[in-house]
């Protein structure tokens, strides 16, 4: 009689971190043995160094700078110590040692932010003398998210572990400038837009993204990513310029979610002349209808992500209907770069092309048979 087994357990995730550069043109991969850079225009591996586990990481835009934390695996990579490294010089520019361990960096071109347990430092980044240090409440994940190439240098960090709250912090000055109430649940994800005026935020339900205007810390839109809850591991604003603003997302579920911002925008105006003398205010923005486009199995389900919008720009699909052309980028902790494109017509009629993936362990770029999906 042959012995039933269970199913052996999924292998750890091979990468550890992995993010964009401050204008999504470079990408990196933190792993056990060390970090790779890769082109995200090529996917191709632009540097690569193996000095043991990384654990944060940052880029310094373009140029040979950057921030490295370690997992402790390595005698001089502890998790309590931020390395500004010159990758072109070979050496450590300075060291940044902290009492507890780092979570999170970001970098701006006069800023320095280093994310801890219960601290958050905000740093001149010539200098890196302390401009200020914010005591917060407990961010276990360090959740944060910085606005690098809007003037204000805009920060946000969690403000309650009990609901979703967050401080928003002019990383110029530094002072805060407001307390934005997302949720009831606490936070998940925020993404401030590349020039600052709106921060995204997702609780740990998933089901509802909130947008906000950072200048009056009120509420401009509201998404329903779904039904049912998921984790929200990736949130990121289109470049805004005179196209559509665009948000997307990539959950637990395995999904790719846009929205226009806009165009969401305007249904509703259209919404409150019809019912806004029938439908109170609060439920007639629970009945906005978003412009909302999903992507399905993007990601296998339970696999972090990191999502990245490379641009948006007029273009015409298959049937010669004028169409947006968003372009999407996706990092997976599993080990690969994905680059999406997705069409999508003045009639809410989507299409999306897998353009690219790359193996980001093997450092092997195969480029898969194109393949369509259709909304209606």
């Amino acid at each position: 009689m042959a012995s039933s087994s269970l199913p052996p357990p999924p292998p750890p995730p091979q990468i550890l971190c992995a993010s964009f550069n401050q204008d999504n043109s470079l990408f990196y991969v933190g792993t056990k043995d060390g970090f790779r850079i890769f082109d995200a225009h090529t996917g191709k591996l632009h540097y690569q160094k193996n000095i043991g586990g990384i654990g944060n990481m940052e880029m310094y835009f373009r140029t040979n700078i950057l921030a490295i934390v370690g997992t402790g695996e390595q005698p001089v990579l502890s998790p309590r110590c931020l390395h500004l490294i010159d990758t072109v010089a070979g050496v450590t520019k300075k060291d940044l040692n902290f009492k507890t361990s780092v979570l999170a960096v970001r970098l701006s071109r006069t800023r320095l932010v280093v994310v801890l347990q219960d601290r958050t430092f905000i740093y001149d980044v010539n200098s890196t003398t302390i401009l200020e240090e914010i005591e917060t409440v407990p961010n276990t994940k360090g959740l944060c998210t910085f606005a690098p190439n809007s003037e204000a240098c805009y920060l946000a960090i969690p403000a309650s572990t009990s609901k979703g709250s967050a401080l928003v912090y002019k990383a110029s000055e530094p002072e805060l400038i407001c307390q934005i109430d997302a949720h009831e649940s606490p936070l998940a994800a925020m993404e401030f837009s590349s020039n600052g005026t709106y921060l995204a935020t997702a609780s740990g339900k998933g089901t509802i993204i909130r947008v906000f205007l950072v200048a009056q810390a009120t509420k401009s839109h509201s998404f329903r990513r779904g039904t049912y809850p998921s984790a929200i591991y990736s949130l990121s604003f289109g470049p805004s310029d005179d196209l559509p603003d665009v948000l997307v997302a990539t959950s637990s579920s395995g999904s790719l979610h846009m929205f226009f911002l806009d165009a969401a925008r305007n249904r509703r105006n259209q919404t409150s002349k019809l019912l806004g003398s029938m439908i109170p205010g609060a439920i007639t923005r629970a009945l906005d209808p978003a412009n909302h486009h999903i992507i399905h199995n993007v990601i296998p389900a339970g696999i972090k992500s990191c999502v990245a919008v490379h641009k948006v720009e007029n273009s015409q699909n298959s049937s010669k209907l004028p169409a947006l052309r968003t372009v999407v980028y996706i990092i997976t902790h599993d080990g690969y770069f994905r680059e999406y494109s997705i069409n999508t017509t003045k009639s809410n009629e989507s299409s999306w092309v897998l353009q690219r993936e790359v193996n980001l362990l093997d450092t092997g770029c195969s480029t898969p048979q194109r393949e369509e999906q259709h909304k209606d």
